[in-house]
């Protein structure tokens, strides 16, 4: 491959790490779900069978496991093309738009007669990146695919983790009307049952373009004895490596833990974090969870219906935060709010350093709640959520119905806001250099995403940092970040929260007038955004 080819490929790219092979997630356990990933395998085997596999389950029922085992599989046996593993947690693999490029990239490293199809038609066209996904879907894939002839899988798993303007669902309604041009390819998608994605494989994809796989009707029995084995494993694996656990857990424990998990792998899987702290006893860790998932269960059942996973995480936060100090509560909900809506995942350090609050402090934390959390001993790594039910569960005040610990996402958002301009206005026109740059230019780069997902309702908080900011270091960020800023987009956003908060143009500090005076003209003039012309 020469180098003007490579470039393209890169081009195409368009999130690198969605591949099944960059990132540590887990795998189905040697024994378990033998039933689907037999069914699975068969179906990707036999082109007599529709081309478009939809596995779909509630949250934690393992679908992103049998991806991840599925993806592997198919690649050890030659089948697999391409795999993109969806994340709401990374803007690139959120982005619907880069899933067919990204895909076709994959598919250009893999197989070469594919590659010379594709790379002639994207330097006659290097607009086909940005085109719809219709056009993206038939110019990127069902054409070199068509001329090539390959036989090949590709993977989308957790499609309902994507966010964008369009439906998830489009995906599927792009995909629908060109499965006959190409029968040798077939797509294995996840997701959870989402309305839309329901409704795109019911209209858009004939019964003879799909075939379905639903996770929560598969038999309790089959499920718990996975669970079990599961448990087993795990537990041995523990005992392995701390000494005086002989007899542990005991049968009626491990049945215990598996009534409780009802069908849920992530109930097992996050039991089995908690149980396992470097520096606790499993008994007592397993003992404690017990007793203090009683305690919740029967709380939350007096008010409303228990559910499995929801007195499993209230059990943890219990666990971890015993001690009602509304300080500590603000702290805990400020820290958790960065690790949730932060547009890309943060450091402990970069957390501390945007919060203003002390590492030492940051840490404890984010250990406390360790079988939540995917934590590393490097305090520069990223901290991310174990698993997108945690983020379900602590948004909605139904489900965590203890005010200490639930999240509003508008009032995440705008204390974000309000953190990243605090940083601004102390740091910008200043020399920055290490982890103060890393977490200036994050500040710098984030804060209006976030002031976008605010309501009215915050803007009394936001509003006097916001005007410190615009009538001072306004000018520095734009200089700092002007390439970023010529997003028309971004300054049109201020200037409609301006417009909320109801400020008028006359006597205004320089920032504001700056944008008023220019935001009629930005449409047609990019040019404009050069500071303060």
């Amino acid at each position: 491959m020469d180098s003007g080819d490579a470039a393209i490929i890169d081009k195409l790219y368009r999130a690198r790490k969605a591949e099944y092979r960059h990132s540590n997630r887990d795998r189905c356990l040697k024994g378990t779900r033998i039933t689907v990933l037999d069914e699975i395998e068969l179906w990707a085997r036999d082109f007599d069978r529709p081309p478009i596999y939809w596995l779909n389950g509630l949250a934690g029922m393992g679908k992103s496991t049998i991806a991840q085992t599925i993806a592997e599989r198919m690649f050890a046996d030659g089948q697999l093309g391409a795999s993109f593993f969806c994340s709401r947690d990374f803007e690139d693999r959120r982005n619907l738009e880069f899933i067919f490029p990204t895909i076709a990239a994959q598919l250009c490293r893999r197989y070469p007669k594919f590659r010379s199809i594709l790379i002639p038609l994207v330097r006659a066209d290097s607009g086909i990146v940005d085109e719809t996904l219709d056009g993206q879907m038939n110019k990127l894939l069902v054409q070199p695919l068509v001329k090539s002839g390959i036989s090949t899988v590709v993977v989308i798993d957790a499609l309902d983790e994507c966010q964008d303007e369009k439906p998830t669902s489009a995906i599927l309604s792009a995909l629908g009307p060109f499965m006959k041009q190409i029968p040798k390819v077939k797509f294995f998608v996840t997701g959870r049952p989402e309305p839309c994605i329901q409704n795109a494989f019911r209209h858009s994809l004939s019964t003879k373009s799909r075939d379905i796989f639903i996770l929560h009707e598969v038999e309790p029995d089959q499920v718990n004895s996975d669970i079990q084995l599961f448990y087993k494993h795990r537990c041995s694996e523990i005992r392995s490596h701390r000494p005086g656990l002989d007899g542990w857990p005991t049968e009626e424990q491990l049945h215990l833990l598996t009534e409780r998990a009802a069908g849920l792998f992530i109930y097992a899987m996050a039991t089995v974090r908690f149980i396992d702290h470097n520096i606790k006893n499993p008994r007592t860790q397993l003992d404690l969870l017990i007793q203090s998932q009683e305690s919740a269960s029967e709380g939350r059942t007096k008010l409303r219906g228990d559910t499995t996973l929801d007195s499993l995480y209230m059990a943890i936060f219990h666990n971890a935060f015993c001690d009602n100090d509304p300080e500590d509560d603000t702290r805990v909900r400020s820290v958790l709010g960065t690790v949730f809506f932060a547009t890309h995942p943060l450091s402990p350090a970069t957390i501390a350093t945007l919060l203003g609050l002390d590492l030492g402090d940051v840490l404890p934390l984010l250990s406390s709640l360790h079988s939540l959390l995917i934590l590393s001993d490097n305090i520069d790594h990223p901290v991310q959520p174990f698993h997108k039910s945690f983020y379900d569960f602590i948004i909605d005040p139904n489900r965590c119905d203890n005010p200490r610990f639930c999240l509003s996402p508008p009032d995440q958002h705008a204390e974000l806001v309000v953190k990243c301009l605090e940083l601004m206005n102390q740091k910008l026109g200043q020399s920055a250099e290490g982890l103060a740059k890393m977490t200036l230019d994050h500040a710098c780069n984030s804060w209006l995403n976030h002031l976008r997902k605010t309501t009215s309702t915050q803007n009394a908080k936001i509003l006097p940092v916001m005007y410190l900011f615009l009538g001072g270091n306004f000018r520095f960020w734009l200089e700092r970040h002007y390439g970023y800023v010529r997003r028309l987009d971004q300054i049109a956003a201020i200037n409609k929260w301006l417009g909320v908060c109801h400020i008028s143009s006359l006597g205004l500090c320089p920032g504001i007038y700056w944008i008023r005076s220019r935001c009629h003209r930005l449409h047609i003039s990019p040019i404009s955004l050069k500071p303060y012309s």
